[in-house]
């Protein structure tokens, strides 16, 4: 069974950097996914245990993804934030690699907030 638990997520100012982590039980295909309020909940990053990665255009070059397959984390590295970064970071995980942007998610975090201003 897949458990996904993020942390943290805090308040920050405007070009600050913040690290997310996302504890996990087993995967092979990990994603965060965000959404701001009144938004609907979007793909910005997947990893998977190939290595191969993917970033949604508005993050590219400023959040990079990882994974420490001893710790069983995938963390978000966010650099350069800005305030429309604003919103709930989700953790995402299923089984099989990843399909970039198009992949489908079956298990979900409960979320960890980030606020730019």
């Amino acid at each position: 069974d897949v458990q996904l638990v993020e942390s943290g997520g805090r308040s920050v100012q405007a070009g600050e950097s913040l690290r997310l982590s996302c504890a996990t039980s087993g995967y092979t295909c990990i994603g965060w996914l965000r959404q701001a309020l009144g938004k609907r909940r979007e793909l910005i990053a997947t990893v998977d245990t190939t290595g191969s990665k993917a970033y949604t255009d508005v993050v590219k070059g400023r959040f990079t993804i990882s994974q420490d397959s001893a710790k069983n984390t995938v963390d978000l590295q966010m650099d350069s934030l800005k305030p429309e970064d604003t919103g709930m970071y989700y953790c995402a995980a299923r089984w099989g690699k990843c399909n970039g942007l198009e992949t489908l998610f079956g298990y979900f975090g409960q979320g960890t907030q980030v606020t730019v201003s």
